[in-house]
């Protein structure tokens, strides 16, 4: 499903950044995921799943294969990446924003 640009018809939360959406305000809809402001629609970099830092998209091996507006927000950095039990963090890190799958970790 595609967003859909339009003005609120009801106050919400923004799907990426979490703060309110107010009624009236113009954002994005897409059924069944939420609403998202314009501005965090238009994303410059992902966020580190585990540590919630830049995850390093400038100099991501994948960027020229990369659509931002279209991946994952489940990327990991280089240094949680390269640190000692990065799976299990990673593994623990999607449990916890994920807590309707499930997961034992």
């Amino acid at each position: 499903m595609s967003w859909r640009k339009m003005t609120m018809k009801f106050a919400g939360t923004c799907i990426v950044c979490k703060k309110k959406i107010e009624e009236n305000e113009v954002g994005l809809w897409s059924k069944g995921i939420g609403v998202k402001h314009l501005a965090c629609a238009e994303v410059k970099e992902l966020r580190c799943l585990v540590c919630g830092g830049p995850a390093g998209c400038p100099q991501c091996e994948f960027r020229t294969d990369c659509n931002l507006a279209k991946v994952s927000q489940l990327c990991i950095c280089k240094k949680c990446n390269n640190s000692e039990g990065a799976f299990i963090s990673y593994q623990k890190a999607v449990a916890k924003k994920f807590p309707i799958l499930n997961l034992k970790t």
